[in-house]
């Protein structure tokens, strides 16, 4: 019997080899790629229409999630040049970077919004990354990614970049979707959304999903399930609209940690984590109490996100916005993170002594065998946060003024216990061993173990004011100028109990900080014809110390200055967003685990980024591509100047073909997609290489004239093993995160 896995890699194969024989000579009715109006990068959302962006920004329809497929909200910046994405860590708690700008973990560059509005008030914090908190549905009408440019002075001031979602909004007919999908690791989702009229020119749209998995990873138990509900009510009138919107989640998986490369486990499915070591009873203070935690809640976000939209005609070339945005839930994480290398069972007899090695259930190991010191890590994170941005624009003459308050408020309550290492067999759900075998008995071995502990109870608020002006000078049929600057003004309270390994109750640190700085953007945009325009723009933005700053000793403002410059084509059957980029960050501090201490550095970042689309006679081929050096260029390390910024790969290709085939009065389109990795280094120092991986895509999606529809969409069908990071806690043990294996999703839909 042929697999379905085997049938859809064939799939992929061919629709690349029509990619090659698609024929560019033809006139068709012309794209509206770069028709589509866009919000972000503009002063107070007001929009401006793609094509004539003086600004680098990728545009993403519902259609193109749902043919790519994306496992979590990180993976939709696969779609976006400029973006380096690992997506492996499960539904939430992906590393996400940005042209070429220094991570290492989360995201620090990243803002995610909603309807124009950020989520939160500001990018990350250990543990915490925007996207964690965003779960894509049928309630998303599309998405718009803006890379650097003016968003460093309008909004949050985000010089790195946004990822802003709109919701489906409510019309004049009622429609809908519902949709189940399966797979073969036994996902069940349920997807519906409905929206419509409620008369007085009063619209509606709700929606949401539930789902359960035992994940690709399997962990032998429900390790992904979720649920979330969404509701935006629009209010037309003669002059403007209101939309208010809200959406409550409750969503979380399995967090896949760094796994042991040379022990012979299956890198595409292998889950340390197991019913055996589902349930730790942990020590929470110095005092010695404890608490039993469950780690099948993994990483997610349970909690709410709403918002306010608003916008009206004034007269006389006036306008006001509004864009308001209110978050509060708890982003918590519960993973089992390794601690060292693999050791054999002989080895750990040898250095310790024992007659034998045995597991809790009762399995007596061979010498041959494997055991790893891996640690239950509990971090609970309450968040809130408002924000509010309020513009004023007037036209005037050939001048579109803007002037723009932003206001933001946000906090976030900690309690930690990292570390708790503990030795457990190193195989798919591997048991804890017995006969007092500890930490450092593996330590002993060889290992490498560090065998710490560290907690934490913290609180911080902070507060941010800014105020922007912004122009954009029509100067000649051609030619227009953007100019934009921001002042802003923040405070931070921050209190720390971190005690000696555990909070001990007493206050080891309290600060309040106050800083401001000032942002600017301007670029000129010219338009050679109607299909051809070019843009250049220099953007100096900065990001303030967030409160995991503070507590590392960072309180550093990044400069970050960035120049760039693009093309922008459309033709008959061809769009085409290239730009190059150029940016420096004046200064950073890295601070990963408790064992890599802080290291300051700067760097720069030259790059191209890539972002086309071909169509013809119901072909598409779809490439999105980054080309980017980024250097460390000086650091209190001396030894790593010069060398590449960890983690983020010099290359990154994506195509992504498709053919629509009718077949009676049904539509087939058949479509694949290959990614390719350049080769990356998990670390500042160069000493940990990071492979490149090609990951290939494919699948099938068939619509009936009845409405129904059918999808088989197969991931990562060559079940590549890519490694997207090395070991952060330490970087010599032979530990790496591989992206997830070989599955297939089978969805079943209906419109109406």
């Amino acid at each position: 019997m042929i697999s379905t896995s085997k049938i859809l890699t064939s799939t992929a194969a061919v629709a690349l080899v029509l990619s090659a024989q698609i024929a560019l000579a033809a006139t068709k009715e012309k794209p509206k790629a770069l028709e589509e109006v866009i919000v972000i990068g503009t002063p107070g959302g007001s929009g401006i229409i793609k094509q004539e962006a003086s600004f680098a920004i990728t545009t993403i329809t519902a259609d193109n999630l749902d043919i790519a497929g994306v496992k979590s909200t990180a993976e939709v910046f696969t779609l976006v040049p400029g973006i380096w994405t690992e997506s492996s860590g499960g539904v939430a708690g992906a590393n996400i970077d940005v042209r070429g700008l220094p991570g290492g973990g989360d995201a620090p560059f990243v803002t995610m919004s909603i309807n124009g509005a950020p989520i939160y008030g500001t990018e990350t914090l250990s543990f915490f990354e925007q996207s964690s908190i965003f779960r894509v549905d049928e309630t998303i009408a599309g998405a718009e990614a803006l890379r650097g440019g003016p968003d460093a002075v309008f909004s949050n001031g985000e010089p790195g970049v946004t990822l802003n979602f709109r919701l489906k909004k409510g019309g004049d007919e009622t429609m809908g979707r519902i949709k189940y999908t399966g797979s073969d690791y036994g996902l069940q989702r349920f997807d519906a959304v409905l929206s419509g009229p409620l008369g007085n020119d009063f619209y509606y749209m709700i929606g949401g999903y539930v789902k359960s998995s035992p994940g690709i990873r399997d962990a032998q138990f429900t390790s992904e399930k979720g649920r979330q509900f969404t509701v935006q009510l629009t209010k037309k009138f003669d002059n403007g609209e209101i939309n208010v919107w809200s959406r409550a989640t409750n969503d979380h998986g399995q967090w896949y940690l760094p796994m042991a490369l040379n022990t012979g486990n299956n890198l595409g499915t292998f889950s340390q984590l197991g019913n055996a070591t589902r349930f730790r009873t942990l020590r929470i203070n110095a005092h010695g109490d404890t608490k039993e935690f469950d780690f099948a809640k993994g990483r997610g976000w349970k909690g709410t996100v709403s918002g306010v939209n608003a916008n009206f005609d004034l007269g006389n070339g006036f306008e006001v916005r509004d864009n308001i945005s209110y978050t509060k839930g708890d982003a918590n994480t519960l993973g089992f993170v390794p601690d060292g290398s693999p050791v054999t069972v002989a080895a750990l007899m040898t250095s310790g002594g024992f007659a034998s090695v045995s597991t809790l259930g009762g399995t007596t190991l061979a010498s041959k065998d494997y055991v790893q010191n891996y640690g239950h890590w509990v971090v609970q994170n309450a968040l809130e946060s408002f924000t509010n941005d309020v513009s004023l624009s007037k036209t005037v003459n050939n001048h579109d003024i803007t002037i723009g308050y932003y206001r933001a408020s946000w906090s976030a309550r900690d309690f930690w216990t990292l570390g708790n290492f503990t030795p457990v067999q190193n195989i798919a759900n591997g048991d804890f061993l017995q006969n007092g075998i500890s930490c450092g008995d593996l330590q002993k071995a060889g290992s490498g173990s560090g065998c710490w502990n560290y907690g934490i109870k913290s609180a911080g608020d902070a507060t941010s004011d800014a105020v922007y002006l912004a122009d954009s000078w029509q100067a000649t049929d051609n030619l227009r100028i953007d100019v934009g600057a921001r002042k802003e003004w923040l405070k931070l309270n921050y209190t720390l109990d971190s005690g000696p390994g555990y909070p001990d109750g007493v206050r080891d640190m309290a600060v309040t900080l106050k800083m401001n700085d000032f942002a600017y953007t301007a670029a000129a945009n010219y338009d050679l014809s109607e299909d051809l325009g070019v843009f250049l723009r220099y953007s100096n933005g900065f990001v303030f110390p967030h409160f995991d700053d503070i507590r590392g000793g960072n309180r550093n403002v990044n400069g970050i200055k960035q120049l760039e410059g693009g093309v922008k084509y459309s033709s008959d059957y061809f769009n085409l967003f290239a730009t190059a980029f150029y940016n420096t960050n004046d200064s950073f501090s890295n601070v990963v685990g408790s064992k890599v201490g802080a290291a300051a550095f700067k760097t720069r970042s030259v790059g191209v980024e890539v972002d086309g689309n071909a169509s013809y006679n119901g072909f598409n081929l779809s490439v999105v591509a980054t080309i980017q050096d980024a250097k460390i260029t000086t650091s209190t390390t001396v030894a790593n100047i010069g060398n590449r910024v960890l983690r983020q790969p010099n290359f990154q290709l994506r195509l992504a073909p498709s053919y629509d085939i009718k077949i009676g009065d049904m539509t087939a389109t058949v479509y694949g997609a290959v990614q390719f990795a350049g080769k990356r280094f998990g670390d500042n120092a160069n000493t940990v290489v990071l492979p490149g991986y090609t990951k290939i895509d494919a699948g099938i999606l068939l619509r009936t004239a009845s409405r129904l529809f059918f999808q088989i969409h197969g991931d990562n069908l060559n079940n590549s093993h890519g490694i997207t990071e090395g070991d952060p806690r330490n970087p010599a043990a032979p530990n790496g995160r591989p992206i997830l294996g070989r599955s297939v999703k089978f969805t079943i839909g209906y419109d109406f």
